[in-house]
């Protein structure tokens, strides 16, 4: 389902209506996994993140509350997104993306969760990056916030990309809690600084 819809948005968006901008796409890993994040204010720049990155897949750290009854349970899982408890994350929040990295494949995140720009950033990105030993690739998104908007709307999407972070130059220099505290300000630190060139470009 993630190939055929992704698919079809990419080329609305990306080729009949030329609304999606990417910046610093040099800056994608090539032929690795990697943990993607970005700033979150609606469904938008899960779309968008996605069609920047296309055609490779991202499969997406989602709220629980998104798969209640089988069949969203079975749509949202057939596009790549999996379950997680944010109010009481188990071993499976960092298990599963963990896995998928192991498996080669793109691990979507934002760690600001829905809200403001400049939001303190939690540390699961971060702690996912130091226990499959993979870089994150900071985003930032500026753009409409509605998908009517993107379609019929004047404005374009910008996704910027920043330079990988990679974790592993972290554990070498810090213990592990101490790792994980210096990236998660470094990309909040990235991320926002990406969010104002991003504002002042668009």
């Amino acid at each position: 389902m993630y190939k055929f819809l992704a698919t079809i948005i990419y080329f609305v968006t990306n080729i009949v209506l030329r609304k999606v901008k990417v910046i610093g796409k040099e800056n994608i890993p090539q032929n690795e996994a990697f943990i993607v994040t970005c700033n979150h204010r609606s469904m938008v720049e899960i779309i968008i993140l996605a069609m920047a990155l296309y055609p490779k897949e991202v499969h997406y750290m989602a709220k629980q509350e998104l798969f209640k009854g089988k069949l969203l349970d079975r749509f949202f899982r057939s596009c790549n997104a999996f379950p997680v408890n944010r109010d009481n994350p188990g071993p499976s929040t960092i298990k599963t993306p963990v896995k998928l990295i192991k498996e080669n494949k793109i691990v979507g995140i934002f760690p600001s969760g829905r809200r403001e720009d400049n939001a303190p950033m939690k540390k699961g990105a971060a702690t996912i990056s130091v226990m499959s030993k993979s870089k994150i690739l900071p985003a930032a998104y500026e753009g409409p916030n509605k998908f009517k908007d993107v379609i019929f709307g004047k404005d374009k999407c910008y996704i910027k990309f920043d330079q990988p972070i990679d974790s592993q130059s972290f554990i070498a220099a810090h213990k592990k809690n101490e790792a994980i505290d210096h990236i998660t300000a470094t990309l909040e630190s990235r991320t926002n600084a990406l969010i104002q060139t991003l504002k002042n470009e668009a």
